[in-house]
């Protein structure tokens, strides 16, 4: 009997360390973003190159009734309005971003940004803000990395964090810094009219996209976890 006890106490013991390490460790998921009321509209601007004198267009609205949902849509076109208004090199983007003061997020434990969305058949861009690592918001760096999900279709698109490419007014610069991850502070999506990979959606025309919800989550550990389980 003693033997049994004595086992008992080290099985006891040994849940008891396991559980406590597990509870040290970092969540694997993050909700950073829900489009299911006005309030979370309230974070994001939309924009196009109306905004200098093009003619897209862009809009964010709440649709349903109980699982509400918000979609981001509107008319992209390369044509520009009358001579004189505005000025403006390139025609044909629109976009939304968060406002600034929405937040900042430490993603240094997480490794992937997913976004649940229903696509158009239209590439879309998305956009991660970071605080420079002097701590600026003016200095503050953008990373970039192409997003598309079936037409008509939920669908769970997983972006690792490492495939974002820093970018500089919407080209690929070369730098040698690393994402702050501890300072994300601000997000945002945006499409263009000639933007996408082969067989996507271009050119002028309607755009629609579907958005419930963005998170950060971490899934390299996991991954490392379950190999040790085998």
């Amino acid at each position: 009997m003693f033997r049994s006890i004595v086992r008992a106490t080290r099985e006891a013991a040994r849940r008891a360390v396991a559980w406590n390490l597990e509870d040290l460790l970092p969540p694997n998921e993050l909700g950073l973003f829900t489009f299911s009321s006005n309030e979370d509209l309230k974070k994001w601007n939309v924009y196009s190159d109306a905004d200098h004198g093009g003619l897209s267009t862009a809009g964010l609205k709440l649709v349903g009734d109980f699982n509400r949902t918000a979609i981001f849509s509107g008319i992209l076109s390369e044509e520009l309005g009358e001579p004189g208004h505005g000025k403006i090199v390139r025609s044909g983007f629109s976009g939304m971003r968060t406002i600034q003061g929405a937040g900042c997020f430490d993603l240094d434990d997480f490794d992937t940004l997913a976004l649940r969305v229903k696509g158009d058949g239209r590439c879309y861009i998305s956009t991660i803000r970071t605080e420079s690592w002097w701590g600026t918001f003016e200095d503050s760096n953008l990373w970039q990395s192409m997003i598309f999900a079936p037409k008509d279709e939920w669908y769970e698109v997983m972006i690792p964090l490492s495939r974002y490419l820093p970018t500089m007014k919407g080209k690929v610069v070369d730098i040698k810094n690393e994402m702050n991850r501890s300072r994300i502070c601000g997000m945002g999506l945006s499409l263009s009219v000639n933007g996408g990979l082969e067989g996507a959606v271009m050119g002028n025309g309607d755009f629609r996209l579907e958005l419930d919800w963005i998170k950060a989550l971490r899934r390299e550990d996991g991954r490392r976890r379950e190999d040790r389980g085998r």
